[in-house]
């Protein structure tokens, strides 16, 4: 019986071709059948557009557009996982990386066993996301914010919000556990997975991003809170849903 998984579409970014040639083979080894390749920025943008990849692995630097750039074209379109391949081991631009929409950062040279590993961890996360969307209501309401599961946006009095695929799934989290302390471990697990390496700046970045779009006043912040050495407290809202 063949894996649900392996009919996965792939993207592979990298201007070091033999890079891709090596992932390519260890995917096609472990099962993949549909994958493409890209050397360079603006070819990534246009494969994503084109074929709409499951999963899309993409190096930092790149010699037209920066990989960071290249994630922000790609998340206003798709909020498919990126995993970053980068030389650099600096928590700045992990930091970097995450914050702008990746979804795991991966130091070279690396194990592309554990590459494939990584892909199959997002992979299984996207598969069990849609096949659980059966079981939720397509909107999520929070006094002013208006979360929609299915198209992946959130309405703050009524206007959209621009938000990158981490802060959606932050915020969609918080949405749905109104009043709960969430621990920086717990918000580690539950929305940047086990296998990702985060730090606790990371979180901040991302807390004060959203704070920066939801709040009235994001230097005194009324819905997400911070709780002193436990975490964070999306507040619930008053009124009707109180």
């Amino acid at each position: 019986m063949s894996n649900p998984i392996n009919e996965s579409t792939i993207l592979l970014v990298d201007d070091e071709t033999d890079i891709t040639d090596m992932i390519e083979e260890v995917l096609l080894q472990d099962g993949f059948r549909h994958i493409y390749k890209a050397n360079c920025g603006q070819a990534a943008v246009d494969i994503c557009k084109q074929n709409d990849p499951d999963v899309i692995v993409l190096d930092v630097m790149l010699p037209d557009i920066d990989g960071i750039e290249v994630c922000r074209k790609i998340r206003s379109f798709t909020y498919a996982p990126i995993l970053f391949l980068s030389s650099k081991n600096d928590d700045v631009d992990k930091i970097l990386g995450l914050s702008c929409g990746g979804d795991d950062y991966i130091t070279k040279p690396f194990s592309p066993r554990e590459l494939v590993f990584r892909i199959k961890a997002q992979l299984r996360r996207l598969q069990y996301n849609r096949s659980d969307q059966s079981t939720h209501t397509n909107t999520i309401e929070a006094g002013t914010l208006v979360a929609d599961t299915d198209a992946c946006c959130v309405t703050c009095s009524g206007k959209l919000l621009d938000l990158t695929a981490r802060e959606f799934k932050m915020l969609l989290y918080f949405m749905e556990n109104p009043g709960k302390i969430i621990s920086k471990e717990h918000l580690y697990e539950q929305v940047w997975g086990e296998l990702s390496a985060v730090c606790d700046n990371t979180i901040m970045v991302h807390i004060r991003h959203l704070r920066e779009k939801i709040e009235d006043d994001a230097s005194h912040p009324t819905k997400i809170i911070t709780v002193k050495g436990l975490g964070y407290r999306f507040a619930k809202p008053t009124g009707k849903q109180a």
